[in-house]
């Protein structure tokens, strides 16, 4: 379940007695938390003395379970949050685990008014973190409700940043959206905080305020990449890389952008895509959404690299994502091996 889909079944059909939250994304996390403790417990008299916090790190999980089943002589109904969820795994198989019979047969008969929310956030649902999920989701199997918290893709952040201005009342065009996301390496809370910091700017917000006023903006994104890329130029490369590794930006998300946009420009090109008007017509046709300012860098990307180049890139992409995702230790290492492999 997607934490959007946990806040309209809230909304619509009440509370479910167990939940298990899993994934690193905050921002939409702390919205489900507050969604929960605004139904069960809506007014502040009841929620000083119906919230419970746990850690796992700390205690048991029959401990948690057993303060689950006790009746409060002070509040009605309760609301267990329990940190550090993955501190239930074992070393060994999870079926040897201790505690996960009577998670079993708590979630087959709950204790009515309590509301139990497992925390983990520590795991990532693909590269190191991909068997540790599994592990954890494998425990927590009797669990009847499951929100996943992942990171935003690229398209989910825009979509996020598009529905977020429009509530604070602020107008972004398809340029100043695709900036804000690369700025923001697609992270929610940050594209949270700059659009309440834009709403408040006053006035209409194009790309040049956006330059002005968000960090990380025009001059390091992705795109100013790829252009440095597509020209081979290597110094002018590798500088916009230390920009995007100095300011915090999630590389994994910045080899997202370049592999999607090498994809696209080489199907573009295929297709003998002349211009920005071809290229968002054609995508739309298959069902890709495509915008205008995303059809100007595919078309710009088909037109400087050749279809040989926008292979080897692809292929290259490939590569370092397999790379990021292995033991190695630095993700720097591995992009600008990337950079010196396409700028060749």
């Amino acid at each position: 379940m997607t934490p959007e889909h946990l806040l309209r079944e809230i909304e619509k059909k009440g509370l479910s007695p167990v939940y298990l939250f899993v994934g690193p994304e905050g921002y939409r996390r702390r919205a489900c938390r507050a969604a929960l403790l605004d139904r069960a417990l809506p007014d502040s008299e009841s929620r000083q003395e119906g919230v419970t916090v746990h850690d796992l790190d700390e205690v048991t999980l029959a401990e948690v379970l057993d303060d689950a089943r006790s009746m409060s002589l002070f509040a009605a109904d309760r609301v267990i949050f329990v940190q550090g969820a993955e501190g239930v795994l074992p070393r060994g198989d999870v079926k040897d685990a201790p505690g996960q019979d009577t998670l079993k047969d708590y979630c087959k008969d709950p204790t009515p008014g309590v509301t139990l929310v497992f925390d983990a956030r520590r795991f990532d649902f693909d590269g190191e973190d991909k068997s540790k999920m599994e592990r954890l989701l494998k425990f927590f199997a009797p669990v009847p409700v499951v929100v996943e918290f992942a990171r935003l893709t690229p398209q989910d952040a825009r979509v996020f940043a598009q529905n977020l201005a429009l509530e604070r009342g602020l107008r972004l065009g398809n340029a100043e959206l695709d900036a804000l996301v690369v700025a923001t390496a697609a992270d929610a809370a940050r594209l949270a905080n700059e659009i309440e910091k834009l709403s408040l700017h006053g006035g209409p917000i194009t790309a040049k305020e956006i330059a002005a006023l968000v960090p990380n903006s025009s001059e390091t994104t992705i795109f100013a990449l790829v252009n440095a890329l597509a020209t081979r130029n290597r110094p002018q490369s590798l500088e916009l890389l230390d920009r995007l590794v100095r300011s915090g930006e999630y590389l994994p998300l910045a080899l997202t952008f370049l592999g999607g946009i090498f994809r696209l420009a080489l199907a573009a090109r295929e297709q003998g895509l002349r211009s920005t008007q071809d290229v968002q017509s054609f995508f739309q046709r298959q069902g890709t959404p495509m915008w205008r300012a995303r059809a100007e860098q595919i078309h710009a990307a088909s037109q400087k690299f050749s279809r040989e180049k926008l292979e080897e890139g692809i292929g290259l992409v490939f590569r370092a994502d397999r790379d990021l995702k292995s033991s190695r230790a630095d993700d720097r290492v591995v992009m600008e091996e990337f950079v010196l492999r396409l700028t060749r």
